[in-house]
């Protein structure tokens, strides 16, 4: 794979949500790659969102200690957000008639100097600021 992957909050819930079967076997392989490869990239919105989900709105969520285990592994992935960010943000929910919160993710990924973003949330196969946004569960039942 080249370049760089900005993976998305539901990527690291599925990796550690052993409730979702097919997804979370996927996640982990997914996020295995990332780390051999070390190409992959989150920001502080996608940890935190992370450990608020994980620990406590998946049906079996995790301990508190785990979760903030997961979010300090991933923490050396994590792209900075600052000002800068937040005014691409602006710019990216504007021009691509997208919410805050979705443009912010992607203002932080063509920070990372990623290719792609892997997202359940996103549409899949659309052009955003020049990434690509993948769906890795869309085969998935």
């Amino acid at each position: 794979m080249n370049g760089k992957t900005f993976v998305d909050t539901n990527v690291l819930i599925y990796a550690h949500d052993v409730d979702a079967k097919g997804k979370h076997h996927a996640a982990r392989a997914i996020l295995a790659e990332l780390w051999s490869e070390r190409s992959g990239v989150v920001s502080m919105q996608v940890l935190q969102e992370f450990y608020v989900n994980a620990t406590r709105k998946i049906a079996h969520p995790l301990p508190k200690e785990s979760g903030r285990l997961v979010v300090s592994t991933y923490a050396v992935w994590c792209v900075d957000t600052t000002p800068a960010e937040i005014s691409t943000a602006f710019r990216i929910e504007d021009e691509s008639h997208i919410g805050f919160w979705d443009a912010l993710i992607i203002a932080s990924a063509l920070k990372s100097g990623a290719t792609r973003i892997l997202s359940e949330d996103l549409n899949a196969g659309q052009m955003i600021a020049g990434i690509r946004i993948e769906n890795p569960f869309a085969r998935i039942r």
